[in-house]
């Protein structure tokens, strides 16, 4: 390419920049007016709360766009030609200077072929570092360049494919295929799978498709915003600066043991208790284990002391009896109420006191010589006073019916093998065994969905958090009331025998006003305040790595987005966890019947051909069946295994694999991970995984240690295995301690 034609295009997009930054400028001079403006109406206060978060995100997507602001070219066959960049910027008239990638004008950026050129006589490709122009790609859309697969950019893809891992993932928007963009731009509603093997770009595509949806769809969900869901933090680590360089700010990434609010659920946890506890029949254990809260006496009667400081009582001890029949009253009453276990507490509670009530009343006001009860009524309230405030009638009510959150009701039912007896009396012994736990042990990702089932049926009673709400509402309002008159003074004395005519300040501002200025609480993005709230309701969902997922987070994702507006993005063959699906329709139909549609990925754009030749036979083994993708490119270095007898040899090969530039990665079994990582050092380009834990990720060279081992420590160890081999993008090695498997039998040997 000439230096006349990157000179020009330099000069072009030194232009962008410069409209860029003032948009950036103009948006902080907005957002530091709206931040000094004053009180106002509620109106006014709701209009200058929304102009913070515009002008707020705004500034997010020029720096999200600085990177690599513009990187294609359109020139179209009638002469016209325009830009293709991160964000949409326009002149002063309103003309575009640079087309957003996710606009439909964009579209024939990624569709154009040679067979079917939409119109566009050239696409170039804009190499950029920093604010400069480093390189130009051509592409001159004539049938004597056609192809038949499809591909656009082939040189800037390829360049993107062969470029080194640096440990974090880089978008696509330059090199976004055909069958990428039609899944990526398809309509929000309802249920799209999209299924695709490894490398075939589904993380992309998802997050792409995240971003281009809070564009194409702003207004029905930048209030209710984006849940993106991936499989471990490793990966949202690998991911969590792709979408804000797409533009977008405004969606939520977390994992499923982050998704209850105040737990973060990272504990590792063995195949049986983990698919256990994804069973969909764990929703009758956990409603079973809240009735089985609700508890009564046994034949004896309870006892209950009552606190002798007590002058309704004489200032002398007393002994009440709670009998089974008295308490069953009371919990029939409380379960009629229709409510959740904590909200119908307070309906037992009260049935409770006022039964108590009424027995110690028949004691002290007893007339001995057998007339009437000589308490008054004013007496009995007294007495029905005193004792919902005493200690030991306070003990009795939370024994049988105690205020539970989620969390100590996990904890308790796991700590008993009464209570799992008693809530899953059709799970074996082993089956209950394995759910049982020290009080004591972290909550693992598998008890997350638990501990929102039970959040469903315990709920929360706010009762007392609202009137402390309203208790520091007026305190602010008090406080402002004293600022204000310090501050201000009262209204002029001069004129108390006549109606003023003088405004004062008391007439433009008041002390709620000025309290309300201070709160803070809208000024959050609407992915923190998502993260706060359990019961958040998303716009869209969107899954990566979705075959994971147990029957129970399905449960859990379904309460977050009761529109069913989902983006499911995964490969049943790489089913690994033991609570995981290997059918979609397994998954969807208890929600959504048939009401789904399926997209499949078919191109793998990471895995050199050279290595998926040698996995194939992993991956014919593995039910049900599933075609591989084809790859768009070979690598030239044949996949090679060795054998080793002591750790210390993976050190050395480790060393001698790391990459000129990118990363290595050395995947182990479960068994020989804690030796390797005793022996192999990690650093920014060298990382030491389980299998697990490297779901999702890319590197550049990958050695797999003791492949028989991962076949062997989980019913889906040929899926881990699969996973395990096609991370890489251009070099695998395989180290066994044993035998070679048999179905990695086409590996060249090491030293051949």
């Amino acid at each position: 390419m000439s230096t006349d034609e990157i000179a020009h295009e330099q000069a072009y997009v030194t232009v962008l920049y410069h409209h860029l930054d003032e948009l950036r400028r103009h948006a902080a001079d907005r957002l530091a007016d709206t931040l000094a403006a004053s009180g106002g109406t509620m109106q006014a206060r709701s209009e200058r709360e929304a102009s913070t978060a515009l002008y707020t995100r705004q500034i997010a997507q020029a720096d999200a766009a600085e990177a690599g602001l513009c990187f294609g070219r359109l020139d179209l066959i009638d002469g016209d030609h325009f830009y293709i960049g991160r964000l949409g910027i326009f002149d002063e008239a309103r003309e575009p200077l640079l087309i957003d990638w996710r606009a439909p004008a964009s579209r024939a950026f990624y569709l154009a072929t040679a067979l079917a050129p939409e119109g566009v006589l050239r696409r170039r490709h804009i190499r950029t570092s920093g604010r400069a122009v480093t390189g130009l790609n051509d592409e001159v859309l004539d049938l004597a360049s056609a192809r038949a697969d499809g591909l656009v950019g082939e040189a800037a893809l390829l360049a993107a494919l062969n470029a080194g891992r640096t440990g974090g993932m880089k978008d696509i928007v330059e090199t976004i295929q055909a069958e990428q963009d039609r899944i990526i731009r398809a309509g929000h509603d309802g249920v799209l799978v999209v299924q695709g093997g490894p490398g075939t770009g589904k993380t992309a595509v998802a997050l792409h498709r995240a971003a281009y949806l809070l564009y194409a769809n702003r207004s029905e969900l930048a209030q209710r915003g984006v849940l993106i869901v991936g499989p471990n933090p490793t990966f949202l680590h690998y991911i969590g600066e792709v979408l804000p360089g797409l533009g977008e700010t405004s969606a939520l990434l977390s994992t499923i043991g982050d998704l209850f609010p105040g737990v973060r659920a990272h504990a590792a946890e063995s195949p049986l208790p983990a698919a256990v506890k994804g069973r969909a029949a764990m929703a009758e254990v956990i409603a079973a284990g809240v009735r089985d809260r609700q508890e009564l006496p046994g034949d004896e009667p309870l006892e209950i002391v009552i606190d002798d400081t007590h002058p309704g009582f004489g200032y002398q001890s007393e002994t009440l009896l709670l009998d089974r029949e008295t308490c069953g009253r009371a919990r029939e009453a409380a379960r009629k109420s229709n409510r959740l276990h904590n909200l119908a507490r307070p309906t037992f509670v009260a049935e409770i006191i006022s039964a108590l009530a009424r027995q110690a009343a028949d004691r002290l006001g007893a007339d001995p010589y057998g007339g009437p009860n000589l308490l008054e009524p004013s007496d009995v309230a007294d007495i029905r006073r005193e004792l919902s405030t005493d200690r030991g009638v306070a003990r009795a009510i939370e024994s049988l019916w105690p205020a539970l959150t989620p969390q100590r009701f996990l904890t308790d039912l796991y700590a008993s093998a009464e209570r799992l007896a008693a809530a899953a009396p059709d799970f074996t012994e082993e089956e209950r065994a394995a759910l049982e736990r020290d009080p004591g042990a972290p909550f693992t990702p598998a008890d997350v969905p638990l501990l929102d089932e039970a959040a469903e049926l315990l709920g929360v009673n706010d009762r007392a958090e609202q009137e402390a709400a309203e208790r520091r509402r007026r305190a602010q309002i008090a406080f402002a009331e004293g600022a204000l008159e310090i501050a201000l003074g009262s209204k002029s004395f001069e004129f108390e025998d006549q109606e003023s005519e003088v405004l004062s300040a008391h007439d433009l501002v008041d002390a709620g006003r000025l309290a309300a200025r201070h709160e803070l609480r809208n000024r959050i993005s609407v992915a923190e305040r998502a993260a706060a709230d359990r019961t958040w309701m998303f716009g869209h969902v969107i899954v990566d790595e979705a075959q994971e997922l147990s029957a129970m987070a399905w449960r859990m994702l379904m309460r977050r987005c009761p529109s069913r507006s989902m983006t499911l993005v995964g490969d049943v063959a790489q089913t690994g966890d033991a609570a995981g699906t290997t059918s979609w329709d397994a998954v969807l139909s208890p929600y959504v019947a048939d009401r789904w549609r399926l997209a499949h990925l078919t191109v793998n754009y990471r895995t050199p051909a050279e290595i998926m030749a040698v996995v194939g036979e992993v991956l014919a083994g593995i039910e049900p069946p599933v075609e591989a993708p084809s790859s768009v490119r070979e690598s030239g270095v044949q996949p090679w295994h060795t054998p080793f007898a002591d750790p210390s040899e993976i050190a050395v090969l480790a060393a001698a694999s790391v990459p000129a530039e990118g990363s290595l990665a050395v995947i182990s079994s479960a068994a020989f991970l804690p030796e390797v990582l005793d022996h192999v050092a990690g650093s920014d380009r060298v990382s030491v995984l389980g299998v697990a834990d490297a779901k999702g990720l890319e590197f550049d060279v990958v050695l797999v240690v003791d492949p028989q081992g991962i076949l062997d420590e989980s019913p889906r160890g040929r899926s881990d295995l699969y996973v395990a081999l096609t991370r890489a993008t251009q070099q695998l090695g395989v180290l066994h301690p044993g035998p070679l498997p048999k179905m990695l039998a086409a590996l060249t040997p090491l030293d051949a």
